[in-house]
């Protein structure tokens, strides 16, 4: 018995050491060389100050503000303790009824715009947590941010179109602008 135990005992105390400490110690390592700031939250800092995440979306609801996609956590919204989706099928009159209700919202805030109100704007997104939105969206919102800071449009504009991030890679994924980074530009306009 004796001579099963000790090589037992001595390769889980290896494998404990190299799986436990040294390889977790050196991933995090490198990841600190190579990639530290997603390492670290990719967070936001100005003035010393952490004002938030490029990956954690914030509600934004003074009209003077780009508007991010709704969210669907609880009980706030943007919550990334409770990240997830409504679950409302296209179908459901819940849904369709909270889609009314923004679309409504967002006529009231800016009554002269007639543009077609991009889904993204209207609709949650999976995790409730979305950082960006269209350009289509930012772009839905550059004529009521523009007039109520009292800026050109054109400036507001041309801060939207500095904020689209393409596709990654060439191919991944779709054009998008991060709310967050071009509401602080915004307020670095004034």
């Amino acid at each position: 018995m004796k001579d099963h135990i000790r090589p037992a005992l001595t390769m889980l105390l290896l494998l404990t050491v190299l799986t436990g400490l040294i390889y977790p110690l050196a991933v995090t390592g490198l990841v600190q060389v190579f990639f530290q700031d997603q390492a670290n939250g990719s967070l936001i800092v100005r003035e010393g100050k952490v004002v938030g995440s490029k990956l954690i979306g914030q509600y934004f609801e003074k009209p003077e503000y780009f508007w991010g996609r709704p969210s669907a956590t609880a009980p706030f919204p943007y919550n990334a303790a409770a990240s997830g989706g409504s679950n409302l099928g296209p179908t459901n009159p819940v849904l369709l009824e909270a889609v009314k209700t923004r679309v409504a919202a967002l006529r009231a805030v800016d009554p002269g715009n007639d543009l077609t109100i991009p889904v993204d704007l209207v609709t949650a997104s999976g995790s409730g947590l979305d950082p960006h939105i269209s350009p289509a969206a930012a772009q839905y919102q550059i004529r009521r941010v523009a007039r109520i800071r009292g800026i050109d449009e054109a400036v507001v504009r041309d801060l939207v179109v500095q904020h689209i991030h393409g596709r990654q890679l060439g191919f991944l994924g779709e054009p998008r602008v991060n709310v967050l980074l071009l509401n602080l530009a915004l307020n670095e306009k004034r």
